[in-house]
């Protein structure tokens, strides 16, 4: 935040002249090049390649991988996210990580989320990193397991000589092997960077400001398609803020994904492991609670309409059926990990126990349909 006397704190400059000259670059002598002395097919392929590596290595790397631990990787594919994580230039893994589970443990909190969206689109999506604002300060004790981590360590220690080496080495290389320098420099170097930038930034940025809220109403992380689509699926925003540890973003099938599929891939190949996933009756029982939450506002606010009463009463049976399919889910996944443990479950258990639990998650799925029409009846919008 600002202090008492309502100053900024002081410019970051080094991020501050790399957006500037980078968007600058991007703007002006990239189109212009083009027109003048056009780009090889090598310079957009690589521009192209170069771009869905780097953003694949943040949102499989950085994001799932290193901030959540929602799988594990073979140090082989740790060692490719973390090069490549360099070219995205969005500092080390260890403070890229730091920073996001702030986010997490404080989202929306002005003092101490460090991209707080309650503070504005431009602050969220930029402004934060563009003064030193006590909220952005790295805290490492977040990341303990982190430091202990060589190749985490590695790539934190030589951050600015690998970030050097990917972002205007790399280019260069491509650019001598294919005799177009200065076109892959300005492609797959400098347009790609601006894009992949402005495209990470909008998940802290558009994915809390525009979109649904059906897992969570508690904070302002929302799921946006758009955003999923242009940042290989990690604008499913709001289930992500809900279930932080699932390696997925978009659960249904239908979800624009492409990080997930990477990671199943991965872990088809053996080169990840132990992928983490909530259980589905956790998330509908997430969607459930949230109907329920804003069907109760509703009614509130509906008190001397005449079908209020009926309406109020319908939402308390769905409600009592709720509670005792949530109570009955617990009661069975307790017994199963204990008789797991004990090595105890005959063949019958075995068999009956799943059943009954699937049953479970069936008749969650009838009840969020229930309470969907309820919700129009009450005139709900879908936020």
């Amino acid at each position: 935040m600002n202090d008492p006397a309502g100053r900024l704190p002081p410019r970051n400059w080094p991020p501050l002249l790399m957006f500037a000259i980078t968007l600058g670059i991007a703007l002006t002598v990239v189109p212009w090049y083009g027109i003048v002395h056009g780009y090889a097919l090598a310079a957009w392929v690589a521009f192209a390649v170069l771009l869905s590596v780097t953003e694949l290595s943040i949102t499989c790397g950085y994001h799932r991988l290193f901030s959540h631990a929602a799988y594990q990787a073979h140090p082989a594919l740790k060692a490719v996210f973390l090069l490549f994580g360099a070219m995205a230039l969005q500092n080390s893994a260890l403070i890229w990580s730091a920073g996001h589970r702030v986010h997490h443990r404080f989202i929306d909190d002005p003092e101490r989320d460090p991209y707080c969206a309650r503070r504005g689109f431009w602050f969220s999506h930029i402004g934060w990193m563009l003064r030193n604002y006590p909220s952005g300060d790295p805290d490492l004790k977040y990341v303990r397991e982190l430091q202990n981590d060589p190749l985490v360590a590695f790539q934190h220690r030589h951050y600015l000589a690998l970030a050097v080496g990917m972002n205007l080495g790399l280019p260069l290389l491509l650019g001598w092997a294919f005799g177009d320098i200065v076109g892959m420099i300005l492609l797959a170097g400098v347009l790609r960077l601006v894009i992949s930038h402005h495209l990470t930034f909008c998940i802290n940025s558009l994915a809390h400001i525009v979109g649904t809220r059906p897992y969570t109403t508690e904070n302002t992380a929302r799921d946006n398609g758009v955003v999923a689509l242009l940042t290989f699926g990690e604008g499913y925003h709001n289930f992500h803020h809900q279930f932080a540890h699932d390696y997925r973003n978009g659960v249904r099938w239908w979800q624009w994904d492409p990080s997930k599929w990477l990671i199943n891939a991965l872990h088809w190949a053996g080169l990840a492991k132990n992928l983490k996933r909530v259980p589905w009756f956790k998330i509908r029982r997430a969607m459930l609670e949230t109907q329920f939450r804003r069907a109760n506002q509703e009614l509130a606010r509906q008190v001397s309409s005449p079908r209020s009463d009926e309406l109020r009463q319908r939402v308390a049976e769905e409600y009592e059926r709720f509670s005792k399919a949530v109570t009955t889910w617990t009661m069975l996944r307790e017994q199963s990990v204990a008789d797991a443990k004990r090595a105890l479950v005959d063949r019958w258990e075995k068999s009956h126990l799943p059943s009954r639990l699937k049953a479970l998650e069936e008749g969650l799925h009838e009840q969020y349909r229930r309470m969907q029409l309820l919700a129009a009846q009450l005139g709900i919008a879908r936020v």
